[in-house]
């Protein structure tokens, strides 16, 4: 069996979480499993063989864990996206909608060099809002984004067309 058909057996379905009629897709089953992390991380890692990255970012919380790993990998810097009021210094914000009214979430001003190139990381792709605000953060700290990489993407909510200006990977699409 592929790598890409094991990893997407090990994602535990929770019904009615956070919400009644919400099929929540539980990735905590891939990172306690040693051998699914571990093949979870090769599908990042073969993602962006070949490409020119100076940071990766990572969009709160699970994209700390896949961003910060890769980012050892591939020798560069590591930035945390922020939900609001979670960052020390002087941020950037960026709101975005949900289904019920508003979020946002921050990043230090300071997090990249001028012009860098840096790639998003996040576990899920759904209505793409909070990607799409990760991605304007990143231009807002005048650092360019080579592309969002996502382990899982809901297709049905079409989140991608709503990051259709950046190059979008996910790997395991439901």
């Amino acid at each position: 069996m592929e790598i890409i058909e094991l990893v997407r057996e090990g994602i535990r379905d929770i019904p009615d979480f956070p919400q009644k009629g919400i099929i929540f897709k539980d990735i905590t089953t891939l990172l306690n499993d040693p051998e699914l992390f571990i093949m979870t991380m090769s599908l990042f890692e073969k993602s962006v063989k070949g490409m020119d990255i100076d940071y990766i970012a990572g969009i709160e919380s699970r994209g700390f864990i896949f961003g910060s790993i890769l980012a050892y990998h591939l020798g560069c810097g590591f930035v945390p996206i922020r939900k609001p009021g979670k960052l020390p210094a002087k941020t950037f914000s960026e709101s975005y909608a949900l289904e019920y009214g508003t979020d946002s979430v921050e990043i230090h001003q300071d997090a990249f060099k001028e012009d860098a190139r840096v790639l998003i990381i996040d576990d899920l792709l759904a209505t793409g809002g909070t990607a799409l605000a990760a991605a304007k953060l990143v231009e807002k700290c005048g650092a360019r984004v080579t592309g969002i990489h996502f382990l899982i993407e809901l297709l049905f909510l079409k989140g991608a067309e709503k990051l259709k200006s950046y190059p979008v990977e996910s790997f395991i699409k439901f």
